[in-house]
């Protein structure tokens, strides 16, 4: 590590992971709830946890974000943070603000618009905490002796989040052109800028892990980019099939959408031809393997499920059923949560000056994680595909199908209980690390494996 200020995304990392087991936590009390054990029903009914759930997955990959944004843009820029202690208010706002959210959920005080529910004044306090981080990361760049492709791809990922989270601040009275509002947010988020934060973000670590050059990295990095605004933009349209909206869109969704997948078809790729040609072999190979897994995972959940159901033909039967939490579970994971926990692995042994690089228990986690998620993926794409086939083509009343498809859950259960187990794992071995020292900080190149760091445990 080299600069004092990098060990804020350690606070930010370990917020983020503390809403991770929260997001889980409802996720079971769902999932107990999909199978008939609904005993919290008068405390937690379905459509709050369901709105925790999401809201809280936004929210941690977010602190994932701007933690790993304060740990990277100052060695980018090659000068402290612009201001550390702003950083440590913004997080304390943000958890603030969340705690809010998630209290307005319980005591029915929300939006009524799907993944937007954040209660409208809470959304002023959300813009101002992103405004300060961005200015704080943004000054640091302006002052730095330094600028580079990476960097800048992640700075505009990260402002272009925030500039499209005011479309979804709109109020209109017309439904159709709302949804055109809310998915201005929800889509061009999670299949636009995101994109652009991950590309960033995994550039910036195989460039530290495999010794490939940069310029080398830095290409693919331009490829990703012009694939993103080239089908992300435009793939929106497949929002817009059944909305009201004209049928134009049903080409324009169904053509760009099918073209999503090149996007994370680049990163994989990049990734593992990166990873090929890397002559060091750097001893923190952990890190290495969520970051491989994150690019190959990203293109299986959102390049290739995602297509999987959002051509017209298929999405005429798919939208609103489980194929679409099929696609949302696997696609969250791979893209975004698992970029997050790589920067996680790479970072900690740097701010903490403990070489725990591969661990049984780190490796663990990895594993089992991926296969509950896989396992989750696969529940609900059964269940999903049995709706579809009862409800949709047979015309079999809605709770009659839920009943039906009841034992997928059990199945899905399971698979929770193997994921939240990686988790549990991948937790333990954070907190092994200890916290952030100053014996961490060294004189060389952040992230080479020749730096005189602290032995572990």
């Amino acid at each position: 590590m080299k600069f004092r200020s990098q060990r804020v995304a350690y606070w930010f990392f370990a917020s983020a992971l503390a809403l991770l087991v929260l997001q889980i936590v409802y996720g079971f009390i769902m999932g107990f709830a999909r199978v008939g054990l609904d005993g919290l029903h008068e405390w937690i009914p379905f459509n709050t946890a369901r709105a925790v759930h999401t809201n809280l997955l936004v929210v941690w990959l977010l602190c994932g974000f701007m933690g790993s944004a304060y740990f990277i843009i100052p060695e980018e820029a090659n000068r402290e943070l612009a201001w550390p202690r702003l950083a440590y208010v913004q997080l304390i706002s943000l958890l603030v603000v969340g705690v809010i959210a998630v209290g307005c959920y319980h005591f029915n005080i929300w939006e009524g618009r799907k993944f937007l529910e954040i209660p409208r004044p809470l959304d002023w306090l959300v813009v101002a905490n992103v405004l300060l981080f961005i200015g704080n990361i943004g000054m640091t760049l302006w002052r730095g002796r330094q600028h580079t492709t990476t960097s800048m791809v992640l700075f505009m990922g990260l402002l272009f989040a925030a500039l499209l989270y005011l479309p979804g601040m709109i109020s209109v009275k017309n439904q159709t052109v709302d949804s055109f509002y809310r998915w201005w947010v929800v889509h061009l988020w999670v299949e636009g800028v995101w994109e652009l934060i991950m590309g960033g973000i995994l550039c910036y670590l195989l460039i530290k892990l495999t010794g490939v050059d940069r310029e080398v990295v830095e290409k693919w990095l331009y490829l990703i980019v012009g694939l993103t605004f080239l089908s992300g933009i435009l793939g929106t349209g497949h929002h817009y099939y059944y909305i009201g909206a004209p049928r134009y869109w049903l080409w324009v969704g169904g053509v760009f959408s099918a073209l999503e997948p090149l996007a994370f078809l680049g990163m994989a790729m990049a990734a593992l031809a990166t990873a090929r040609k890397g002559g060091r072999k750097h001893p923190n190979r952990i890190a290495l393997t969520w970051s491989l897994g994150c690019a190959i995972m990203a293109f299986v959940g959102a390049g290739f499920l995602g297509m999987a159901h959002t051509l017209p033909q298929v999405n005429l039967y798919t939208h609103g059923t489980l194929v679409t939490a099929m696609h949302g579970h696997l696609a969250f994971w791979g893209a975004y949560a698992m970029i997050v926990l790589a920067m996680m692995a790479y970072s900690l042994p740097l701010m903490t000056g403990r070489r725990l690089w591969d661990t049984p228990m780190a490796t663990w986690a990895f594993w089992t994680s991926n296969i509950g998620m896989v396992g989750m993926t696969g529940a609900l794409a059964v269940a999903g595909i049995t709706q579809v086939a009862l409800e949709r083509r047979l015309g079999l009343d809605f709770l009659v199908v839920q009943k039906e498809i009841e034992m997928h859950f059990v199945g899905l259960l399971l698979a929770a209980a193997l994921f939240s187990t990686g988790i549990v794992m991948f937790i333990i071995t954070f907190f092994r690390h200890g916290l952030p020292s100053d014996e961490a900080l060294t004189p060389g190149v952040s992230g080479e494996p020749d730096e005189p760091l602290v032995a572990g445990l």
